[in-house]
């Protein structure tokens, strides 16, 4: 009966409001949950599946991605960035970054996986680049005199070890792997950004990262813009944002607490965690 009193109404009256799903894409990138210093639990594939199975439904007029991300693991980065291409292919589905304080390094590899990308004035945009850190305690255990004894199977099982001096074979070895993660990196942003990006920038490939304005203007970004107004310029003031989120137990991990995780582990995942979102003065 409902659907044949619909039928008599005047088109206008019968058009329903365009549904954007919204996925919030917060903190870190890493294979682990649980991290993530400013209300994100971090990024990862496995965590985030449901949640881009449950957004990715047809029927809905796009899917917008809301970034705040200063990066982390390349190989996440990556998969996450094919999964939502899949999904957006297979249910043909338009996809729209829009980028907060930082889309950089890994968090501008997943705003690449929108069909555009939008950004504030003053968001940090690109770090298209790899970077490898970490200690080196050969000076502090000489000083406490402290002895390292490690025995291996395999000439390379120690390498890096902060424990003992740099080997050159060893930088040789990882600034290696670094090239190969970089042309990796290179060759999505180019596959997704095609002839906007202004290839001539000497800088765009360097890890340098630029204020919203400026990105725009080197093709890294469509346009200036927040999720609302763009969405509703694109859709109409009636369009419906619905946010897509995993459910949440009411365990004390809700609470900001990691049962059952080690505390040096847990603090040193802090301690990295707040050193990535420095690198862009965050």
């Amino acid at each position: 009966m409902l659907k044949r009193i619909l039928k008599l109404l005047p088109p206008s009256w019968r058009k329903k409001s365009a549904v954007i799903h919204v996925i919030r894409l917060e903190g870190t990138i890493a294979s682990g949950g649980g991290r993530g210093l400013r209300g994100g639990g971090g990024i990862n594939a496995k965590d985030l599946e449901p949640v881009l199975k449950k957004a990715f439904r047809k029927g809905i007029s796009g899917v917008a991605l809301q970034i705040n991300s200063p990066g982390g693991s390349p190989v996440q980065s990556a998969l996450i960035g094919e999964r939502i291409r899949t999904l957006a292919a297979a249910n043909k589905i338009p996809v729209y970054a829009f980028c907060e304080d930082v889309a950089a390094s890994g968090g501008y590899w997943l705003a690449c996986a929108a069909d555009e990308i939008y950004a504030d004035e003053s968001s940090i945009i690109g770090s298209i680049g790899v970077i490898f850190a970490n200690f080196g305690f050969v000076g502090a255990m000489k000083k406490l005199g402290v002895e390292r004894r490690v025995h291996t199977a395999g000439t390379n099982k120690s390498m890096l070890d902060p424990f003992q001096p740099e080997k050159k074979e060893d930088i040789a070895r990882i600034k290696q792997m670094q090239l190969e993660i970089h042309e990796h990196f290179k060759r999505w942003v180019r596959e997704r950004r095609g002839a906007k990006l202004k290839e001539d920038n000497k800088e765009l490939f360097t890890g340098a990262f630029w204020a919203g304005a400026k990105a725009k203007d080197i093709g890294l970004i469509d346009d200036l813009g927040h999720m609302h107004a763009v969405l509703e310029r694109k859709f109409g003031d009636k369009v419906e944002l619905k946010l897509i989120e995993q459910p949440r137990g009411w365990g004390l991990s809700r609470f900001g607490l990691a049962i059952g995780r080690d505390l040096p582990a847990a603090t040193i995942d802090a301690l990295e965690d707040r050193s990535i979102w420095q690198r862009f003065g965050l």
